[in-house]
């Protein structure tokens, strides 16, 4: 452990790196949430002009439905553009950018907390929500070199203003020697891949999400057809979803996530069996902590079971998806600050 006088001093560095970064995700949420109003102004309903122009014609719903299958298709292959080949969106650009700089700021601030600790700055509630929403940042950010998925900037940015800002609000707890079942290798493998873990279920979540939102808007869009076309007003849904991909390349997107996410939590599972065996002597003690790991996993794997499943894929997959998520939430808070066990570390008093 470093000097006391030093440690504090580096975790107030800490805290005030922390309180930056939320500051800067914040702008950066900002920033996208104009990109996607921009989106949606300058879209002009072009995804749906050439529904109307179909029933107009006198195409029936299965031209239209045909239709709105070809533009999101082609919607599919702007996600994979490269770097370079994308739109210039000034605001998105600006909310990467702003994203990018919280990210240096809340390395920092998870760098310097575990100068100060003397160890990984992972032990407690506090310390695993800084590194965990650093790493759905970083996730965020290595996907964008490979998809352009800066329309879920808005999502990502505001989940994690809102978990490291209760975080900071709430959680924060003084740096104190670790307990000796935390003495271990596993400390380092086993949480960090928790997180990581963690990571990619909050991109699948938030693709979820968009894709719910994605296939309300398109069975609006092919069932009001005739009605405007015939002169009636219709509204399908907000905007900006007409420049995004389609329902079907979300869902396989989110998948990809989930099935990622799903390898580290089954090794989380895995390598908390086995520090659990180092620790106290059992590899499975059904403490409520094992139990609700166990449970997310069963979420996912019914999830990816349900996905592979034809008569699954679409809106009940993806409450699958959100409802997994949702577990881990609740695993990371509910059960870490209200249920007794042998793995009560969260650090509160």
């Amino acid at each position: 452990m470093p000097d006391t006088t030093t440690a504090l001093s580096l975790d107030s560095v800490s805290v005030l790196l922390v309180w930056t970064a939320i500051a800067v995700y914040a702008l950066a949420f900002v920033a996208y949430a104009v990109d996607l109003a921009r989106r949606g102004a300058a879209s002009v309903d072009a995804k749906d002009a050439s529904v109307r122009e179909l029933v107009a014609a006198g195409g029936g719903r299965a031209d239209a439905a045909a239709s709105v299958a070809a533009q999101e298709r082609a919607a599919e292959a702007a996600l994979d553009a490269r770097p370079g080949d994308r739109p210039r969106l000034l605001w998105a650009r600006i909310g990467t950018s702003l994203t990018v700089l919280g990210f240096l700021f809340h390395v920092g601030a998870d760098v310097t907390r575990g100068i100060a600790a003397g160890r990984v700055p992972w032990s407690n509630m506090y310390e695993f929500a800084l590194t965990g929403t650093m790493l759905i940042i970083a996730v965020y950010l290595a996907v964008l070199l490979r998809y352009d998925l800066r329309f879920l900037g808005t999502f990502i940015t505001g989940l994690v203003v809102v978990l490291l800002g209760g975080t900071a609000i709430w959680f924060y707890t003084d740096i104190v020697p670790l307990m000796d079942p935390l003495k271990s290798v596993w400390l380092v493998i086993h949480v960090f891949v928790a997180s990581l873990a963690t990571a990619l279920f909050a991109l699948a979540f938030g693709l979820s999400v968009m894709q719910l939102m994605q296939a309300r808007r398109e069975r609006r869009t092919i069932a009001a057809a005739a009605a405007e076309a015939s002169g009636q007003p219709v509204k399908t849904g907000p905007r900006f979803l007409r420049t995004l991909p389609g329902a079907d390349a979300l869902e396989s997107l989110a998948y990809r996530f989930a099935i990622l996410g799903f390898i580290f939590w089954t090794f989380t599972l895995i390598a908390g069996s086995i520090w659990a065996n180092d620790a106290w002597g059992r590899y499975w003690g059904f403490d409520t902590k094992e139990v609700w790991t166990f449970v997310i996993w069963v979420l996912y794997a019914g999830y990816i079971h349900a996905r592979a499943t034809r008569g699954w894929r679409g809106s009940r997959s993806a409450w699958l998806s959100i409802i997994g998520f949702t577990a881990v939430i609740f695993n990371f808070t509910i059960v870490n600050m209200f249920f007794k066990g042998l793995h009560a570390y969260s650090g509160l008093s």
